[in-house]
């Protein structure tokens, strides 16, 4: 009995060092060796070297000068410490009710954008923390920002075009445009803009 206890405590010190304390290490090694902007969190900052955020996970931006993410239910809005969906489904009254009223409210305002409001604006992500969208989607803001900001339209849309991130690997995905990385290179370029509410 006691010999079988010995072995099934040895097999479990050697199990939990090996895939407990080296295979961790390892594995961190390898990604701070390889990949250590992502293996830290893909932290952006801005021009003051500050950091504003990451470029994995939304944030919501609201005053007019700066583009807009995707709607979040990701608790308040937002919060990586709870990623969730609105878990509505496609016969939900309740997210038919606020993709309407979420439209109407996007049409206000932008009152020059062009063409139906992007569906993707009006629609949560399944994680409420996705940092992108569709370079449609910030085409479309275009004429509020650039009011917002007295800058010519036609430049801001060759920022927004400038930012867009193709595909992964070619295949993988859509087109997609981060707004953080987004609404810094404007700020890079144009300056800040008015202060008439809070970003």
């Amino acid at each position: 009995m006691v010999s079988t206890l010995l072995v099934a405590l040895r097999a479990s010190v050697v199990t939990l060092v090996l895939t407990g304390v080296l295979y961790p290490l390892a594995v961190t090694g390898a990604a701070q060796g390889l990949f250590p902007h992502e293996a830290n969190g893909s932290l952006v900052k801005d021009e003051r070297g500050r950091v504003v955020g990451s470029a994995l996970i939304g944030q919501g931006f609201t005053r007019p000068g700066y583009f807009q993410p995707r709607l979040s239910a990701a608790g308040a809005g937002w919060d990586a410490t709870a990623s969730s969906g609105s878990n509505l489904g496609p016969t939900s009254q309740k997210l038919r009710d606020r993709a309407v009223a979420e439209a109407d409210k996007l049409r206000r305002e932008n009152p020059q954008a062009e063409g139906p409001v992007p569906a993707e604006l009006v629609t949560a992500s399944a994680s409420g923390l996705d940092p992108q969208v569709s370079p449609e989607a910030a085409l479309w803001q275009v004429p509020r920002v650039a009011r917002a900001r007295g800058v010519d339209p036609a430049r801001v849309r060759a920022l927004v075009m400038s930012q867009v991130e193709g595909r992964t690997f070619g295949v993988l995905g859509e087109p997609r445009v981060n707004v953080l990385t987004l609404n810094l290179a404007m700020d890079r370029q144009f300056g800040g803009p008015a202060p008439t509410a809070s970003r």
